[in-house]
């Protein structure tokens, strides 16, 4: 596969004009996935942009965006394609009220593929307007491993088996992006046939970057505070550290309240934007969140003054 992209350099910057801030790890990793062909299998903790990932890709290019989002239970006939069953009775009954005998006859109607429903792998593997999809496999580690076995086969040749039809190949591999939260661990075999790479949480000048390209109505000094707040409390035992999606809710929240700057009753009244779960909040409110607020307003100080310094 021809990589649509010159550099690394040019994949951050063409990323950046579609809204999505990233890091030369992670853009190494798309540069490579897209001139090898090899799938993206991106771990991290939720919320910190992973599926925004497969996204701002397919937004890039210009492809189709096909996402099977993975559960506990999921099994293959539900990840590629299952058939019409109301429609292949009107077939059969069709055939009762006409008197057709060939069993043949019937069961090649009744298993045409105008009665197959596709589902996202199948989808995939079919002729797409504008070239290969961008097929985001999202959450793998909440489905079984039977699944994921199935899946590495899948991916292996990029074609799957209908017992009626036969093998359905793709004509040209679309581009997958397999995400895990890793609630378990993804098994090495899929790992291997992978590009990997941890998304962390942003530093605190890619944060102010995300927000400004995100959350563009917050003031830049309200922006700094949101920033510089969360980087501090990321560092508290929490039961869920927030990522990228809730510091956009939060920020978003602040100005929808008309807020300018941090204070810490603006905070206690808006941590349900922040963090979700009440053993948390309950621990952030009242002089906790004005303690990491003061920290967080320090470290804002000490970089103004590291500004002046190198200018």
């Amino acid at each position: 596969m021809t990589a649509p992209f010159a550099t690394i350099d040019d994949v951050q910057t063409r990323l950046a004009e579609v809204d999505y801030v990233c890091g030369r790890g992670l853009a190494t990793v798309i540069f490579l996935a897209l001139k090898l062909g090899r799938p993206i299998f991106l771990e991290g903790e939720a919320g910190v942009g992973k599926t925004e990932v497969a996204k701002a890709i397919a937004a890039l290019l210009g492809r189709r965006l096909i996402r099977l989002q993975c559960y506990e239970g999921l099994d293959a006939s539900s990840a590629v394609y299952e058939w019409n069953y109301a429609a292949q009775m009107m077939e059969i009954r069709l055939a009762e009220a006409t008197g057709q005998a060939d069993r043949d006859a019937i069961a090649a109607d009744v298993f045409a593929e105008k009665h197959l429903i596709a589902r996202p792998l199948l989808e995939a593997m079919q002729p797409q307007e504008g070239g290969p999809p961008v097929l985001l496999i999202d959450e793998l580690d909440r489905a079984d491993e039977p699944f994921e076995a199935f899946l590495l086969e899948a991916l292996s040749d990029f074609q799957v088996t209908i017992p009626e039809i036969g093998v359905v190949k793709a004509p040209a591999p679309p581009v997958v992006v397999i995400t895990s939260n890793r609630t378990r661990e993804v098994h090495d075999a899929l790992r291997r046939r992978c590009l990997y790479h941890w998304v962390d949480y942003p530093d605190f000048d890619r944060e102010m970057t995300i927000l400004a390209a995100k959350a563009p109505e917050a003031s830049e000094t309200l922006s700094r505070e949101v920033a510089a707040f969360i980087r501090r409390l990321r560092d508290e035992d929490l039961f869920k550290s927030p990522g990228v999606a809730e510091t956009l809710d939060w920020a978003r929240a602040l100005v929808a309240l008309d807020a300018v700057a941090l204070d810490p009753q603006t905070i206690s009244d808006t941590l349900g934007a922040l963090l979700k779960y009440q053993d948390d909040i309950a621990r952030i409110q009242g002089s906790e969140a004005t303690k990491i607020l003061d920290e967080a307003r320090e470290d804002l100080a000490g970089r103004s003054t590291e500004a002046k310094g190198r200018a």
